[in-house]
């Protein structure tokens, strides 16, 4: 098993990484701020709310996107609901696509909202995955008896 010093690089590098790669932005960096030693779950609390949420809005939309009158109010309701929460955590790459998306919902084209949805879900997917991965290794990083190093 890799030692705390080597744990703590890997998470270093691979969130630099997540920036580099525009998953992440700034807001992320000002959620693990709030963090604390009151609250040390803080960050992974948000993010797990932001997963249910988005999971209960891309199955929203596809539903909706699939009814034989498409609903672009609700469309476009859940589509800013989305963006906002993305947003909120710092998932950078999913807010861009939901701002192209919200555009085709409001031109009411669902070629378009229906490409933005399989985008959405895509970028939903990585970050997903990569916060994931994130958690993983701070809980390694805390299981060896280190401390999470913040940038």
């Amino acid at each position: 098993m890799a030692g705390v010093p080597q744990l703590q690089k890997r998470l270093v590098d691979y969130t630099a990484s997540l920036f580099h790669e525009g998953v992440l932005d700034e807001q992320f960096n000002q959620l693990q701020l709030l963090q604390d030693d009151s609250n040390p779950n803080f960050v992974v609390e948000v993010v797990s709310l932001f997963f249910e949420d988005s999971e209960r809005l891309l199955n929203d939309l596809t539903k909706t996107l699939n009814q034989q009158d498409v609903d672009f109010n609700k469309v476009g309701a859940n589509v800013h609901q989305l963006k906002g929460s993305s947003s909120s955590i710092g998932a950078q790459r999913v807010q861009r696509v939901c701002i192209a998306f919200r555009n085709y919902g409001e031109e009411q084209n669902i070629e378009g909202c229906l490409k933005s949805l399989q985008l959405v879900k895509h970028e939903y997917a990585i970050v997903k995955n990569k916060l994931e991965t994130l958690f993983k290794l701070e809980q390694q990083i805390l299981a060896a008896g280190g401390i999470i190093p913040r940038s």
